[in-house]
């Protein structure tokens, strides 16, 4: 209930809509219901040759002397009863017609207004959540909840909800029809109606379980087909492609497997409605055929009491179709709101600190960092980090794999936040600072660079496509990206593919630099920005980066020590902690673990180039 509760909270917005549908659909249950009380008349006067051509009786009020005339809702000048009928069942045709398009077009608007709201929060939600949160929960798992989880949402509040109005509408005045035609013949069929509703709970419930687990299958299907897709060029060269085969196929026999326990579960619906309609009708009829033989009532007011229970019958039956899809709805929803509930682990303060401008230093103080893992000891990564950073420097991080490197810098725009001690900017804690204005303080430039399938001017002012395209040009050319730019198909609106594909690693790489001086961060961070290149196109990138760097406050972690020569301090991590601090001179000298990373560094490169000139 709580769940539904709050999926309906999203129709707010659409209230007006919603009540406006319902009260169409009201008039489209009351037309189908007044047509159905027109057999009567049919049977007892258009084709009894008996019976008056003037007096139209609809049906008697049960347990009083009234009764009601369908004169009363047709003009004066219709006398016989043809006429009155005919005219009767036109009106009511037309009626029902257009207020069952207009009902079930705005049933749908406020549905679908619905689904894009609550898909929009979602997108939002885990658009906003900390690099935990995406270690924890896999692409595939995402997109299954994004895309087939408010799938099933939708298809429940749009289109079978306008059906479940029109029939349960459609139910109501048919059961006023029927009590009024068969009075205590009509009380026969509340025999049947704790069993269809315990039937209908039943399969809900195993509905609602089944559909869980089926998207939970489809996820699974969803991550592989993400990670072979991006990963293709892997899976080709280590000749994977079977492999990767028999993962989809044992992956979609357990979603068929899911699926066919779902459907087996639903399809008893259906046939278990029509058994317990059939005992109903052949009840009635037995019932039915003694009132007549009594004259109790007529051969058209049987007939058409029979006519509105067969139509009762369609309603009912379609319940439990609705019933399930809700319940699917509901399974589905588990997935959407336990990621709009998740806890952020990098809040942002309520009345947070707008910070305008970066202007002296940021502090490293005392500062500890440990990763958590549900069910996991955390894994302590950086322990007890001191460092005073002032504005304009540029520190470089060096030390082993696992030193803590890349986590040290992920801290600064607070991707994550620090176990103990603080981070300060210009004396703010980073926790006190809104994320946003923390992070307009940052460029980043990394080893696996992120680029867009739109054109290169886009992915160079990425979010902002108001800029002027002569500042993405003058950016381009800091960047040395601006000559091969030109060369492509249509220069700066050249689509550039899925993650840039169409470019060369070092074109990547310096359309990222262009972003990063297009932002005109005054901190920026460089990880590992040139590690995957080779060395002509680490040549040019090293100059786009002395550009970048130019008047700025940098982070610059490397693994190539040649890299961080020119550093003015450089700091040496081993297992999470500062081991020495110095520039590169000073560290030599002092003989520890960055001469013994340098000397190594070098030797290897002294033995490729001997190695070099003796294939040459």
């Amino acid at each position: 209930m709580r769940r539904i509760l709050r999926l309906l909270f999203y129709l707010r917005p659409y209230v007006v809509f919603a009540l406006m549908s319902v009260v169409l659909m009201a008039v489209v249950g009351g037309m189908a219901a007044f047509r159905l009380l027109l057999v009567k008349p049919i049977f007892d006067n258009v084709l009894s040759p008996t019976a008056s051509p003037d007096r139209v009786l609809v049906f008697n009020i049960p347990y009083t002397s009234h009764h009601l005339d369908l004169q009363y809702f047709v003009p004066a000048h219709f006398h016989n009863a043809w006429t009155v009928v005919a005219f009767a069942l036109v009106v009511s045709a037309l009626i029902k017609s257009v207020c069952d398009y207009a009902g079930t077009y705005l049933v749908n608007y406020a549905g679908f207004g619905m689904i894009t709201d609550l898909r929009n929060a979602l997108y939002d939600a885990i658009l906003r959540r900390s690099e935990a949160f995406f270690q924890r929960h896999t692409t595939g798992s995402l997109l299954s909840t994004l895309i087939n989880d408010i799938e099933k949402v939708q298809f429940a509040m749009s289109t079978v909800l306008g059906d479940f109005l029109q029939q349960f509408f459609t139910l109501l005045f048919t059961i006023t029809v029927v009590i009024m035609l068969g009075g205590k013949l009509a009380w026969v069929l509340l025999l049947f109606v704790p069993v269809v509703i315990s039937s209908a709970r039943r399969i809900g419930r195993r509905v609602r379980q089944t559909t869980r687990t089926g998207q939970d299958k489809l996820a699974e299907i969803q991550n592989i087909l993400h990670e072979t897709i991006t990963g293709n060029r892997i899976v080709k060269a280590f000749g994977m492609e079977h492999w990767e085969m028999n993962r989809f196929r044992v992956a979609a026999r357990r979603l068929f497997r899911a699926n066919l326990k779902s459907v087996s579960v639903q399809a008893i619906s259906s046939p278990l409605m029509d058994a317990i309609g059939s005992v109903a009708i052949a009840m009635l009829l037995l019932i039915g055929r003694n009132q007549i033989v009594q004259h109790k009532m007529t051969a058209g007011s049987f007939i058409a009491f029979l006519i509105a229970v067969f139509t009762l019958y369609d309603p009912v039956r379609k319940f439990a179709l609705f019933y399930n899809s809700f319940q699917q709805a509901l399974g589905a929803s588990e997935d959407i709101f336990k990621f709009l509930d998740a806890q952020d682990e990098v809040p942002e303060k309520k009345r947070a600190f707008v910070l305008k401008e970066f202007k002296e230093s940021i502090v490293f103080d005392h500062v500890c960092f440990a990763y958590h893992v549900e069910g996991e000891e955390d894994k302590q990564v950086l322990k007890d980090i001191d460092l005073t950073v002032q504005r304009g420097e540029v520190i470089a991080l060096v030390g082993p794999s696992g030193a803590g490197k890349s986590t040290f810098v992920k801290l600064i725009p607070r991707f994550f936040d620090v176990t103990e001690g603080s981070i300060k900017i210009d004396g703010h804690d980073l926790r006190d600072l809104t994320i946003d204005s923390l992070r307009k303080q940052m460029g980043k430039v990394t080893q696996e660079t992120v680029l867009f399938n739109d054109t290169v001017r886009n992915n160079i002012a990425y979010g902002r496509p108001d800029v002027p395209i002569e500042r993405v040009i003058t950016a381009a050319k800091m960047a040395l990206a601006h000559d091969f730019i030109e060369q492509l198909p249509d220069g700066y609106g050249t689509m550039i593919g899925e993650k840039g594909f169409r470019l060369s690693g070092g074109e990547r790489q310096r359309l990222a630099i262009a972003r990063a001086i297009l932002k005109n961060a005054p901190v920026l961070i460089l990880d590992e920005a040139t590690s995957a290149l080779d060395t002509e196109s680490e040549s040019l990138v090293q100059a786009a980066l002395a550009n970048l760097m130019e008047n700025r406050t940098v982070f610059v972690v490397a693994h190539r020590l040649s890299t961080v020569r020119r550093a003015d301090r450089i700091v040496v991590l081993d297992q999470g902690r500062i081991a020495e601090i110095g520039n590169h001179a000073e560290l030599l000298a002092l003989g520890g673990i960055y001469k013994r990373l340098h000397d190594l560094q070098f030797n290897d490169a002294d033995v490729e180039t001997a190695a070099a000139g003796g294939i040459s």
